[in-house]
């Protein structure tokens, strides 16, 4: 690490300059930290759940999701069910079930109960 210049503004303001790899490096550190803090966020969000006697996910599912998996789609391939199977089971037509696990659509209650109802989750789980 090369040592920083500073420079003073003529408003008094004091300006830090770096090398550009050095700034991208502690860019690129500052996302880690972040991610990190939100996987804490969900550990500490479901060890609550855990003391609270909550419907808790499987820690497979859990870390799925902190894979950066939709709900739906952890839960399906923890069920290792596939969407033309859940298409079969639901009605639910396989590019709708596609756009849900993606997030570019949300699903009605009654949508949601059917999908629980045919991975046999509780339907929090997909709520």
């Amino acid at each position: 690490m090369s040592a920083p210049q500073i420079i003073r503004a003529s408003s008094g303001e004091e300006l830090v300059v770096l090398p550009r790899a050095e700034y991208e490096a502690l860019l690129e550190r500052a996302d880690h930290e972040a991610e990190d803090a939100d996987d804490v966020a969900i550990y500490d969000a479901r060890k609550a759940e855990l003391a609270a006697g909550d419907v808790v996910l499987p820690p497979e599912v859990s870390a799925a999701i902190l894979r950066g998996e939709s709900r739906l789609k952890a839960i399906r391939n923890w069920r290792d069910v596939t969407q033309l199977h859940l298409n079969f089971k639901t009605g639910i037509g396989q590019g709708y079930l596609s756009d849900l696990e993606s997030g570019r659509r949300t699903g009605t209650p009654e949508t949601i109960a059917k999908l629980a109802q045919a991975l046999n989750v509780p339907v929090e789980w997909l709520s």
